[in-house]
C-alpha cells in the first residue's frame, strides 16, 4: 500500500520537476527572493530562508528521483532480459546487471571481440561474393564481346556471286 502511493508520488514529482514550467517557477522564486533582499536588509534570516528551502528540496528530490531512476532501470532491464530470452542471443546475459563491475567489463570485452570476429567473417564472405561476381561479369563480358566480334566479321564479309543473284531475285520479285 505505502509502496504504491510512494511510487505514484515519486513518479508525479519526477515528472513535474522535469517540466520547463517548473524551472521557470523556480527561477522566479529565486528572483523574488533576490529582489526582497533590500526589504529585509539582507539579514541572516533572509539568507537562511533560501538556503534552508533549497537544501530541503534538494535532499528530498534526490531520493524521489533516485527511486524513479531505479524503477526505470529495472523495467528496462526486464524488457531486455525478455528480448534476450525470446531471441537467439545467449540466455547467459540475463541478470548480468547483478555482477560486479569487473565481471561486466569482462563480458563486454568478450562481446566486443565476438563482434569484431563476426564483422571480419562477414567482410571476408562479402569479398568472396564480390570476387565471384566480378569473375562472372568478366566472363559474361568476354562472351558478349566475342559474339559482337563474330557479328562484325559476318557483316564485313563480301557477298559471293550466288548471294548477289538471290538478292537481285528478291528485289525483282518484290517489284
Amino acid at each position: 500500500m505505502f509502496e504504491k502511493k510512494f511510487t505514484k508520488i515519486a513518479n508525479g514529482v519526477a515528472y513535474f520537476s522535469g517540466l520547463p514550467t517548473t524551472f521557470i517557477v523556480c527561477v522566479a522564486l529565486v528572483i523574488v527572493w533576490g529582489v526582497s533582499g533590500p526589504v529585509f536588509g539582507f539579514s541572516d534570516t533572509w539568507q537562511l530562508v533560501i538556503n534552508t528551502s533549497t537544501t530541503i528540496i534538494t535532499f528530498l528530490m534526490v531520493f524521489l528521483i533516485q527511486n524513479t531512476q531505479n524503477r526505470d532501470g529495472a523495467a528496462v532491464q526486464a524488457k531486455l532480459d525478455e528480448l534476450i530470452r525470446v531471441s537467439r542471443a545467449g540466455n547467459h546475459f540475463i541478470g548480468i546487471e547483478h555482477l560486479t563491475e569487473s565481471e561486466v567489463e569482462e563480458i563486454r570485452d568478450r562481446c566486443e571481440r565476438a563482434a569484431k570476429r563476426h564483422d571480419a567473417e562477414a567482410s571476408q564472405k562479402e569479398n568472396k561474393q564480390k570476387a565471384s561476381s566480378d569473375i562472372a561479369n568478366e566472363v559474361a563480358g568476354n562472351v558478349v564481346s566475342k559474339i559482337a566480334q563474330g557479328q562484325k566479321k559476318r557483316a564485313a564479309k563480301p557477298k559471293t556471286a550466288g548471294a548477289r543473284r538471290s538478292t537481285a531475285k528478291r528485289k525483282s520479285a518484290a517489284e
